[in-house]
């Protein structure tokens, strides 16, 4: 069977309630566990990226990490971490962002791009689009381009997509 022809969403198991009462989750595991659709997912979010000429992958903590490093190969690109604050051991740049209850921050090395360098960027979920857009400004701080993102899934309800419309985005999967 061709990765093309792999119905990724028939690998996604929709959770309610969790983790609270309300939220409709959508858990990637089974997805994961399955290597034509894991193979099938990687191929479908860095499409529309192999002509950007990108040179590294960032991916945000957790879930990003699993398919940022195989987009990342997959295109001949390095990889970027991107994670919470005070889990990087060496020298970083850091974005604070809010959230619905607070606010949280990203960091990343501050050498770990090319100054100019182009940057793909990665996560499994769109949803408010905070995240992402935190993100981006840490990799755009650091002296890298933004040449797109992708995410696997869009919760399209949410509106994240409008808080990113200065970027080429991709969605794999959309609800």
């Amino acid at each position: 069977m061709a990765n093309e022809a792999v119905n990724l969403e028939r690998y996604i198991r929709s959770i309610p309630d969790w983790p609270k009462k309300g939220i409709l989750f959508r858990d990637i595991t089974p997805l994961l566990a399955d290597p034509k659709a894991l193979g099938a997912a990687v191929d479908a979010l860095c499409a529309d990226f192999a002509g950007t000429g990108a040179e590294y992958v960032a991916a945000v903590e957790a879930r990003g990490f699993i398919f940022g490093a195989g987009i990342a190969r997959k295109l001949g690109a390095g990889f970027v971490p991107i994670r919470k604050k005070g889990k990087l051991p060496f020298e970083t740049e850091s974005v604070s962002y809010d959230l619905e209850y607070g606010t949280d921050t990203l960091e990343v090395h501050s050498d770990a791009v090319d100054k100019g360098s182009k940057v793909l960027m990665v996560d499994d979920l769109l949803a408010t689009g905070g995240t992402m857009v935190a993100a981006c400004k840490l990799i755009e701080k650091i002296g890298g381009e933004v040449v797109g993102i992708s995410f696997l899934i869009e919760l399209s309800e949410l509106a994240g997509r409008e808080k990113l419309s200065g970027y080429k985005i991709n969605t794999v999967i959309s609800y």
